[in-house]
């Protein structure tokens, strides 16, 4: 099963320190202008991701598709998504190179992060601003286990081209509430609190919801082979489960119209979320639909493969715009 975290669990691995150092790297990429084209072409000496061993493909058209071509798509696009694979090196390499070659299109970006949570913005804002230092940042914001390998990249860019980054996502505590108590949970909170959640939260029993319940029971079970009696969550703790996954869509949707309605009009948001909540342009993505009918919404997801080189594009079909085939690590 692809990972997800449907309560905004850290992930648990933490990745070896040579990810540091290519993901840094990464965020280095040299690019020239097309003149008069609004793209920015990927030259020879950069690195760029068919050059750095993964491979794009388009799922709707059964073909490869090279990174320039994505980026022609992503050009003319108000929101990209890039659904990930939380504890996939690969990925966050992959994540540094497109956010780096978005950065290159001419466009105002912003970018916005599942991984930090709404309430603390102002300690986002304040690093990037420069009024407090990385450490004091790091320990009053709850960074992920992993985010000096993996997220740190992302942030440290945004920062040097002053771009906005968003803490898109509802804060643990209340996604754990949610899941405890159902959607009630959000009437008990105080008026600034309940800035912290979306304030409209639709919870539809659609494909959405059938794809997270079949989620639920595989991660519930795990790999050990078919399910005893008694083995899946009972059926109505998982639909808790599935409300708090809605608020956390609701939330990072509603986060991300916010940032893009107060920029600049050619702005463009990238965010990045675990791909169970973008894949299949459901979760956070239909959410942001929903708000917004007429934005160009283009989704990307990472995949883990044993050789990307030969891995079918078949099964990817309805999955995202683009799909980039990762080496998965052993």
């Amino acid at each position: 099963m692809r990972a997800f975290y449907s309560l905004g669990k850290h992930p648990r691995t933490l990745i070896d320190m040579r990810s540091v150092v290519v993901a840094l790297l990464a965020v280095q990429i040299a690019a020239c202008a097309s003149a008069g084209s609004g793209v920015i072409p990927v030259t020879s000496s950069a690195p760029s991701l068919e050059a750095s061993g993964y491979r794009i493909v388009s799922p709707a058209d059964g073909r490869d598709v090279t990174m320039q071509q994505m980026l022609n798509r992503l050009s003319r696009a108000d929101v990209v998504f890039f659904g990930e694979q939380h504890t996939d090196p690969e990925t966050h390499r992959a994540e540094a190179l497109t956010l780096d070659a978005i950065g290159r299109l001419g466009r105002p970006v912003i970018l916005s992060l599942e991984m930090f949570e709404r309430d603390v913005q102002p300690v986002l804002n304040d690093y990037l601003a420069g009024r407090i230092n990385e450490a004091d940042f790091l320990a009053r914001s709850r960074p992920w286990p992993n985010y000096a390998i993996d997220y740190r990249p992302l942030v440290e860019l945004a920062r040097a081209h002053h771009w906005p980054v968003v803490a898109a996502d509802v804060p643990r505590p209340l996604a754990s509430a949610v899941g405890r108590k159902g959607l009630a949970a959000l009437d008990t909170l105080t008026p600034s609190e309940r800035l912290t959640a979306a304030r409209e939260n639709t919870c539809p029993i659609d494909d959405y919801h059938a794809r997270f319940m079949d989620a639920m029971h595989a991660h519930s079970t795990g790999s050990g082979g078919a399910a005893e009696p008694g083995d899946s969550l009972p059926t109505a703790m998982a639909e808790r489960f599935y409300l708090a996954q809605c608020v956390k869509d609701e939330t990072m949707a509603e986060s991300i119209v916010m940032a893009k309605r107060a920029a600049a009009r050619d702005a463009l948001v990238v965010h990045f979320d675990g791909a169970f909540h973008s894949d299949y342009a459901q979760g956070t993505v239909a959410r942001v639909k929903r708000r917004e009918p007429s934005w160009d919404v283009v989704v990307i997801s990472a995949v883990p493969v044993a050789d990307p080189s030969v891995a079918p594009i078949a099964p990817q079909t309805g999955v995202g715009d683009f799909v980039i085939f990762t080496k998965q690590s052993h």
